[in-house]
């Protein structure tokens, strides 16, 4: 945190002054206090206060004078929020094995709501492209910020089969190329890259199995990070055997509810974490694994904290005054509740009187 006005830190030091004057006062009324001859009788003429009245309204106004002293000095924070400039694209995995039910209702549904959640998390924020990939890849929403475009592409994925890892980073290169000229499409070689660091724009693959088709993964990489472009993938799905089963609006190549050639009653592909382990630390990327929705979720979660993001500074001084004011009249209202004035004459007092004087 910065300080747009640091000099006006200097308010702070109002607070060992008040404490001071606390304690002078203090000391100055026990010096000046009038000896009586029963201490009972005071007692019970004034209103009892423990320590907790007598001290919480002054925490409370020492907080919000501290408060009011920050907020003068215009604090900032610098914030990440995603650059605008930056392409991020996902890339899909839509192989018959994302309809197996391990996941809860299925890999492909529970893939859906987490990549929705990572669009709308970035809304206003970096362009988002969407690539499927089975058997081969495709862009289905070149990199927008529409919002909602994407998140009806995401809602209407369907599946096929085979899986083309290698092929789907390609694809999500060339979507990259189009709109980044300083990313080159991978049909020409890349130039040679200058300088340190990453581009802006980054690939995210999600696939729960191993490139069956296509060009190798490793290769693909090799291509990505030629071009500076780093490649995160996520693993998803555990390794028990579970039904294949999709609806009608995801199945496609495989059939709703059928279970789909080659993988049997079950699921039995495996995941190669090598190879997305590979391709990860190839470009600079992470890998992350995910085995439930959860850790789906989180693993898309925690993507932009990778990605480059630009710093913003914000301003907080509004804040440390409205908290600030908040304190302070909390104090003054807690100071005038705990010393409200007690009428001690009555019940205990004037009743008795005028019972006395009716019976005289």
């Amino acid at each position: 945190m910065t300080f747009t006005w640091p000099w006006a830190l200097a308010a702070l030091l109002l607070i060992p002054l008040l404490l001071a004057l606390r304690w002078w006062l203090r000391r100055f009324r026990r010096r000046s206090a009038v000896r009586v001859s029963s201490i009972a009788t005071v007692r019970a003429a004034l209103p009892g206060r423990s320590l907790l009245r007598r001290r919480l309204p002054a925490i409370l106004l020492v907080s919000g004078i501290a408060a009011l002293g920050v907020g003068a000095a215009r604090p900032q924070a610098s914030v990440a929020v995603p650059s605008t400039s930056s392409t991020i694209l996902l890339a899909i995995d839509v192989s018959g094995s994302m309809c197996s039910t391990d996941v809860d209702p299925n890999r492909l549904t529970a893939a859906e709501a987490a990549a929705s959640s990572f669009v709308k998390s970035l809304a206003n924020g970096p362009r988002i492209g969407l690539v499927a990939f089975a058997g081969t890849a495709g862009l289905l929403v070149p990199p927008t910020d529409d919002t909602s475009q994407l998140l009806q592409a995401i809602d209407g994925l369907t599946t096929s089969r085979g899986t083309a890892i290698g092929q789907g980073i390609l694809v999500s290169l060339d979507a990259i190329a189009e709109v980044d000229p300083a990313v080159a499409p991978t049909g020409v070689d890349a130039p040679p890259t200058t300088g340190k660091g990453y581009a802006a724009d980054a690939i995210v693959v999600l696939t729960d199995g191993a490139n069956t088709q296509g060009v190798e993964p490793a290769t693909a990489a090799s291509e990505a990070a030629a071009r500076r472009v780093r490649v995160f993938t996520i693993g998803f799905g555990t390794t028990t055997p579970a039904p294949l089963v999709c609806d009608s609006s995801q199945a496609n190549g495989l059939g709703a509810g059928q279970q789909g050639g080659r993988f049997g009653g079950g699921n039995t592909q495996t995941i190669d974490e090598d190879v997305l382990k590979q391709v990860a630390t190839t470009t600079g990327g992470d890998y992350y694994r995910a085995t439930n929705a959860d850790q789906l979720a989180k693993a898309f979660a925690d993507l932009p904290g990778s990605f480059d993001l630009v710093r913003k500074q914000v301003d907080l001084a509004s804040w440390f005054a409205a908290g600030g004011g908040a304190l302070v009249a909390a104090a003054l209202a807690l100071a005038l509740w705990f010393n409200r004035v007690r009428d001690h004459s009555s019940p205990r007092t004037e009743r008795p009187a005028r019972r006395r004087a009716r019976s005289g």
